[in-house]
């Protein structure tokens, strides 16, 4: 799928409660003052407050308590009165007094993390006590959202996009801990065992040279398009998104040097999809790379990149003559095979990482999951 952009849907202003508005806004049920609560160590439903932390969860305590206290359900969002603190819930939970409860049937834990922030703006214009965010202010409340072909919140593109933005989270969280990985064994010898050789980069890589032209020469997409390679090594390198123009266009599954640029210059990135690039940066290819041993060789290859400053750059020339250490084989060629199982293997030992990671900050923060379902229609 190609990459969504907040620009590739018009935008509309809605009311957040009230007739028109998006949620059905009601004060908590339970509304349980915390001197009055049944408590446990064993507690397993959240005690929500209007402090800013933890996800507004004070403490855990059993499902049981008072008859004439309710419990307030989950897949909503939770708004503090006096605090202007905005969480979504995803379980059923207890709360103190001056809570506010959003729900809407479209709502899902990525629609409410995509709308969150949005509310969080507004909520700075309120304050604690007289100016306070009431049931009446957040109803005439208006919050700018993607709209669909109807005139309605378009809540498909807000939870794929939302998707969209976590699976680039984890991705680069793997390529992170992966090179940082292979950082640590480089420096701490633990490749000692391992047979090297020295290679200048003229003889591991063919470069191939485009014209290039700025990103203001170039049409920038709203939707998709063709990653635009620059002086960077944030992003994998991207500095926009451009219309393809085959003259310009580079093959992917190649290492991109870049040679200027403060903070840049003298990383290396692997790109493996099609890109243009600004005339800051070299693209070599070799028969033999993937992904796996090109994120081996940037790694390599970043270890000198501090040699290079303003008044010594990365030409050309130098960039040629560049010497990297690389395993080698029985014959003394680099041994790609090597390299790609390595880095595969590190890869593997690092996706339990991120994935328990991701699986304790949403369970720690009540996100995981996506709450209810919604409903496909329009609101």
């Amino acid at each position: 799928m190609s990459e969504l952009k907040l620009t590739d849907r018009a935008w509309k202003s809605f009311f957040i409660g009230g007739k028109q508005g998006l949620f059905e806004i009601k004060a908590t049920k339970s509304g349980i003052d915390k001197n009055k609560l049944k408590t446990s160590d064993i507690g397993t439903i959240p005690y929500i407050t209007r402090t800013d932390l933890d996800n507004g969860i004070n403490l855990f305590v059993p499902d049981e308590q008072m008859p004439k206290y309710k419990k307030d359900g989950g897949n909503v969002i939770t708004i503090g009165l006096d605090t202007q603190t905005v969480f979504y819930q995803k379980n059923a939970f207890w709360t103190g007094q001056n809570i506010q409860v959003l729900k809407n049937q479209n709502l899902n834990y990525w629609v409410a993390m995509f709308i969150i922030p949005l509310l969080k703006i507004q909520m700075k214009k309120f304050s604690w006590g007289s100016t306070g965010a009431t049931l009446g202010r957040l109803n005439r409340t208006r919050i700018m959202l993607p709209e669909n072909a109807n005139g309605q919140p378009d809540w498909q593109f807000m939870e794929d996009f939302i998707k969209q933005k976590e699976e680039k989270q984890k991705s680069n969280l793997l390529e992170y801990y992966s090179s940082k990985a292979l950082d640590l064994m480089l420096l701490s010898g633990s490749l000692k065992d391992v047979k090297w050789g020295c290679f200048e980069v003229q003889e591991l890589f063919t470069f191939e040279s485009k014209p290039s032209k700025g990103l203001n020469h170039l049409e920038k997409c709203t939707s998709g398009g063709t990653n635009y390679v620059g002086a960077t090594n944030r992003n994998n390198g991207v500095l926009d998104y451009v219309t393809d123009n085959p003259k310009l266009t580079y093959r992917g599954n190649a290492i991109a040097f870049i040679r200027n640029g403060e903070g840049a210059m003298g990383y290396s990135i692997y790109k493996a999809e099609d890109f243009i690039a600004t005339q800051d940066v070299s693209v070599g290819y070799n028969e033999n790379l993937n992904k796996y041993n090109g994120l081996f060789i940037t790694t390599v290859a970043d270890q000198i990149r501090g040699k290079y400053n303003f008044g010594y750059k990365r030409n050309q020339h130098r960039l040629n003559k560049e010497k990297l250490s690389l395993p080698v084989n029985s014959e003394g060629q680099p041994d790609w095979q090597f390299m790609e199982n390595f880095m595969k293997q590190i890869e593997q030992d690092k996706i339990s990482v991120v994935l328990n990671y991701y699986k304790k900050s949403f369970n720690n923060n009540n996100l995981c999951g996506g709450g209810g379902g919604r409903d496909t229609s329009t609101a």
